[in-house]
Parts: structure tokens; sequence; C-alpha cells
């Protein structure tokens, strides 16, 4: 199975929200990495046939999938960032009511939501009210409901919005556990999300893929410009603002500062190993503010 993007463009107004994107998914798990803005959940949704690309299209081995139509929708499974729910509704009426939704046959339907309900620990929760789920058990539902009809195709916005540590995990393992003869997209800006689950991480930053690999292949494109050193807060006030400070801890009056910069910053400094979440900071430095915030 061959899932491909053919300069797929997006523009709101005079905004370009996704920008001349092609690329060609296999079985396995994606990661679509970027800051909040990025034009990730713009492209699920056109993958997804819930906007419409404003040039380019999407083919599922060869075919495009406006022409297939039913027999695309068929195949996806979709996770929205914002995921609409009836809160009168209980869990298992909820799961039941989608399944009809997507036209499951009732004795399937019913086998199905037992089975995800179990998968996403909301077993002992199905007859409850959905209003009163917390914002975790709420995401859970969601991912189960993404899973209904078995797909092919699994598309998940921010799934881990809501979850704690925990369940982050938790979730981590279990599309690790579903990813066989699926393509599964995870967008995310929580780089731990992916790390270790992803088969290859794509970085889209202002509409576009800057880069796109391996863990250890991107990480190596910063080999060497990762560094750690102790330094006096004036010091690092007149740092030069090219170099992306990835993390300071105080260790008494001094500072300890991971950073990212292609000269060594200061004569104290020692080389790093670099992480995944060092390359995407580099990438997005020039978007935070003077705070270090997005």
């Amino acid at each position: 199975m061959k899932l491909t993007m053919e300069r797929l463009t997006k523009q709101f107004k005079n905004k370009i929200a996704v920008d001349r994107v092609s690329m060609e998914l296999e079985e396995g798990i994606y990661g679509f990495l970027g800051a909040n803005g990025a034009g990730k959940t713009t492209l699920m949704q056109m993958l997804c046939q819930i906007i419409t690309p404003t040039s380019g299209e999407v083919k599922l081995d060869g075919r495009s999938n406006i022409e297939m139509g039913e027999a695309f929708r068929d195949l996806l499974g979709y996770l929205p960032q914002e995921f609409g729910y009836s809160p009168g509704f209980t869990a298992k009426d909820f799961m039941l009511y989608i399944a009809a939704v997507k036209g499951l046959r009732p004795s399937y339907a019913k086998k199905r939501t037992k089975e995800l309900l179990e998968l996403t620990n909301l077993s002992e929760d199905a007859d409850r009210k959905i209003r009163t789920f917390s914002g975790g058990m709420k995401q859970r539902l969601g991912i189960a409901q993404a899973l209904l009809n078995d797909p092919r195709i699994l598309v998940l916005d921010e799934p881990t919005a809501g979850l704690d540590p925990k369940e982050r995990a938790y979730f981590r393992n279990m599309i690790s556990g579903l990813s066989k003869d699926k393509i599964v997209i995870l967008s995310t800006h929580i780089v731990s999300d992916v790390e270790y689950i992803a088969d290859r991480i794509l970085l889209m930053k202002k509409g576009r893929f800057i880069m796109n690999g391996t863990v250890s292949e991107l990480t190596e494109t910063i080999d060497g410009e990762v560094w750690e050193c102790e330094a006096e807060e004036k010091e690092l006030e007149n740092m030069d603002r090219s170099i992306c400070v990835v993390n300071s801890h105080r260790q008494g009056k001094d500072l300890r500062l991971r950073v990212v910069s292609n000269t060594k910053p200061m004569q104290s400094a020692v080389k790093a190993e670099p992480t995944l979440e060092d390359l995407y900071l580099k990438a997005f430095y020039e978007e935070m503010d003077e705070r270090g915030r997005w």
C-alpha cells in the first residue's frame, strides 16, 4: 500500500497553510513533527478529504482519493485535533453510533466496540456518560472510535492532548502494536510522542516538510553542534541570539546550559550527543520569543 501526496497546496485568502507538499508513505508509523501553525492539521484534513486542496492531489496505489470516493474513506481512521462528541452518550453508545455512521454491521460493531474499549482501558466506564469523563478518557475514546473500522490508514492529530505521562506511554505502546500493515500518521509538537515509535520523522515548518528521516539520520545532521557548559547569568544574557539554548538548569550561582551552535559557544563548553529534541528546537528556534516560549 502506497499513499502519495503530489504537490498538495492549501491557501486560505492570503495565507498559504500547506505549500506544494509531495511525499510517499508506505506501511509504518510516521511522525509529523512541527510547531503549532506549521500546517500539520491542514495537511491531515486534506488527506482525509475534510477540506479540498487548492491544488495537488492524494493518491492511494496510484488512484486518486477523489475518484475512489467511499472506498478510500472506508480505509481511513481519523482522530481530529478537536474531537467532537455528544456528552449525553455513554462511551458504548457513542461507539455504536459512530459504527453505524461508518456503515458497520451491528454484530461486528458490538464486538469491535467491546475490543476497543478494552484496548483503551475504558471497559469499566463503558456505561458512563461521556460528560463525566476526564480529558484523558475522552481522548482515549477518540482513539477507540478512530479504530472502529480497522483502518488501513490511521490519521491521529495531536492524539496525546490531555493524557498524563502514564497514559502517553500506554498510548505509544498501543500505537506501536497496531501499526502492522497500516500507514499510521501521528501529528504532534511533542517530540517524545514520536521519538521512540515512529519509523520516520517528517519535520514540518511553514507549510513544508523541511526534513525527513529516521531519528538517527536526523540527529546526525547536528552531530558536533550540541554543547553543554556552565555559565554565569550575565554570560547567558550576552550570549549570541543565534545560539539556541535547549535547556538551562541553575546550580548555585551558575547555570548549566545545553545549547545548539555551529561553533563552540564558550571556552568551558564540551560536545554532547545530539537528540531529536535538540534538532527540533534548533529548527524552530526563530519562532520562540526572548523568554523561550512558543
